[in-house]
């Protein structure tokens, strides 16, 4: 089962984040991804079953992946080093797989996908907002710089 998602802009911001120096834009898209993900962490959060506070304690939005989880991911997107990536979920805890999907002796008790699919698209939402409020920070921040400078020199 796949899932279509149509994203409209993109131009426009990379018109924009063209205007920025690579650390500027990677900052401001740090800052967004983060933003507009934290209430997709919290609702995983509340989905939690109870009797596992040290799961519910362990996720986060991160730009960071345990060792494990990093060697899996380099394997995938081991050519694109221009990308900004945030990650939300649990930490490296191995009950984190077996309460989502279960066990032969256990039930699966499911966090993350249910708290995916109920917040996905208001992520999206979010983060578009997110990401404009950002770039255009960061655009005005370069401007006012650069003005200094010309004032400068």
């Amino acid at each position: 089962m796949g899932v279509t998602i149509q994203l409209e802009g993109f131009s426009e911001l990379e018109a924009e984040l063209e205007k920025l120096t690579s650390a500027a834009g990677k900052g401001a898209l740090r800052r967004a991804l983060k933003k507009s993900a934290e209430p997709l962490a919290e609702k995983m959060r509340a989905a939690v079953p109870r009797d596992d506070n040290d799961l519910a304690e362990s996720i986060a939005v991160s730009t960071k992946l345990s060792p494990r989880q990093r060697g899996l991911h380099r394997k995938l997107v081991r050519d694109d080093k221009a990308s900004v990536e945030m990650f939300v979920g649990a930490g490296p805890l191995p009950q984190a797989h077996l309460q989502e999907f279960g066990t032969i002796h256990h039930a699966p008790q499911p966090w993350a996908r249910p708290a995916w699919d109920n917040d996905q698209h208001a992520m999206l939402a979010r983060l578009k907002d997110e990401l404009w409020a950002e770039v255009s920070k960061a655009v005005t921040r370069a401007e006012r710089k650069a003005a200094r400078q010309a004032v400068k020199g």
